[in-house]
């Protein structure tokens, strides 16, 4: 329902960081009802032909788009102290269609632990990639600056990367390595403020770093909403962006409207005093080379 400023609200916005209640309000009850709206908190801390000869242009024109890993980490061993991610399910398969439908390859898992996420971004990244244009991976799950959880603890976001870099993967240097995060990265809560209203050569030298796009749902140290009925603001933000303008947008001007789709249409609704009317924007970390367009 939006309310007298347009806002987007869900009836009941919550986080399951409760430990939260602590800082922010003595009085919070111990059996507070769980609503709708959550974060992924650690609650303990044009053309084949022109494009191809565009140097500015990554190419498209390989027999495969390329593969899509999906992570979708809901239920987590007792032992972190973590709630289970009511809600991540909706995301997971509204990813799984939009990656599908744009051409993907997909792999998806649930419920991984941290040795387990490893093994999948290891194997994936041996594999022969010599026929594909791009890497996808879309993670979901519990988070914190610089982690992200599997079902049973943490791991450094860069350990689970690396292996696609362009010493570790040679199959994909030169081509777009897309990674979408939905988790937490740390537990600050946004109040918002009001306002008025190049020519390809086989033997160049490129950076290992090079071609590689981060999307957070959210900048660092905050928050990521996510609804329980809905999914999170971020990813449907994301799946609904790209479902409308793949083809015809290159993909920077995309998450360019997945950052004002999620600033401006989203604003949390929550029982719990001090989580009412925030707010979450999405960070795009970018080392692409070239543009991004979808083949049509």
């Amino acid at each position: 329902m939006a309310d007298a400023h347009g806002d987007v609200r869900s009836a009941g916005d919550t986080v399951d960081a409760l430990r939260l209640f602590s800082k922010r309000s003595n009085e919070a009850p111990r059996d507070s009802p769980k609503t709708a709206e959550e974060t992924d908190c650690d609650p303990v801390s044009g053309g084949t032909k022109a494009a191809n000869s565009d140097p500015y242009r990554y190419k498209m024109d390989y027999p495969s788009l390329g593969t899509c890993l999906i992570i979708n980490n809901k239920n987590f061993d007792k032992s972190t102290h973590m709630s289970p991610r009511n809600g991540t399910d909706v995301d997971a398969a509204t990813a799984m269609k939009t990656f599908t439908d744009l051409g993907y390859d997909i792999r998806f898992h649930n419920d991984l632990t941290v040795d387990q996420m490893k093994e999948q971004m290891l194997n994936i990244s041996k594999e022969d990639h010599s026929q594909s244009a791009s890497f996808v991976c879309v993670l979901l799950s519990h988070g914190d600056e610089g982690v992200i959880y599997g079902t049973d603890g943490a791991e450094k976001f860069e350990n689970l990367t690396k292996h696609f870099k362009g010493d570790r993967c040679k199959s994909l240097v030169g081509k777009p390595k897309l990674f979408f995060v939905q988790a937490c990265r740390g537990s600050q809560l946004d109040d918002g403020v009001e306002t008025d209203s190049v020519s390809e050569q086989t033997s160049e030298r490129i950076p290992v770093e090079a071609d590689f796009l981060y999307a957070y749902s959210t900048a660092p140290g905050y928050y990521s909403w996510r609804n329980v009925c809905n999914g999170s603001w971020f990813m449907q933000a994301l799946c609904a962006m790209l479902q409308h303008h793949s083809k015809e947008l290159e993909l920077m001007q995309i998450m360019t409207r997945v950052n004002r789709n999620v600033s401006q249409q989203f604003e949390s609704s929550s029982n719990l005093p001090g989580f009412s009317g925030k707010k979450q924007i999405p960070c795009i970390v970018s080392m692409l080379t070239k543009d991004f367009y979808f083949p049509v």
